[in-house]
């Protein structure tokens, strides 16, 4: 499973997006893991996926401050998500404030996982 391409989407509602199909193709079923990601976009990985991956996350030192900020980053905002028969998902209110998401969207493949990124921030990185 390899997530690539970059797509434009727009909200079709309060905090609702269609996930495009070639990014759901992709996933095993119809739910998956979103949460916080570096650089203020959001991470969307397979459930299944997230979960083996999970376990590595687990390991790093308590004694890291580094690691402990990470693991409460990450795993604070981890949602399940549902995509209904339409394709499409509702962020949470905290992971929109978080990505700063509004009226568009821009979904990346970024090979293991995809990225849901504000297109402001996303036009901006792009330029660097």
């Amino acid at each position: 499973m390899v997530f690539f391409g970059e797509y434009q989407i727009n909200f079709s509602g309060s905090g609702r997006l269609l996930l495009p199909k070639k990014v759901r193709e992709l996933l095993k079923g119809n739910t998956f893991i979103l949460t916080k990601g570096f650089g203020n976009c959001l991470s969307g990985y397979d459930k299944d996926d997230w979960e083996k991956r999970a376990v590595d996350l687990l390991n790093p030192s308590l004694l890291q401050p580094i690691d402990i900020e990470n693991r409460r980053s990450i795993f604070s905002s981890l949602v399940y998500l549902e995509i209904d028969e339409q394709g499409r998902f509702v962020v949470p209110k905290n992971l929109l404030e978080y990505g700063q998401l509004k009226d568009k969207v821009v979904i990346i493949g970024v090979g293991d996982h995809f990225e849901v990124w504000n297109t402001e921030k996303w036009n901006q990185y792009n330029k660097k």
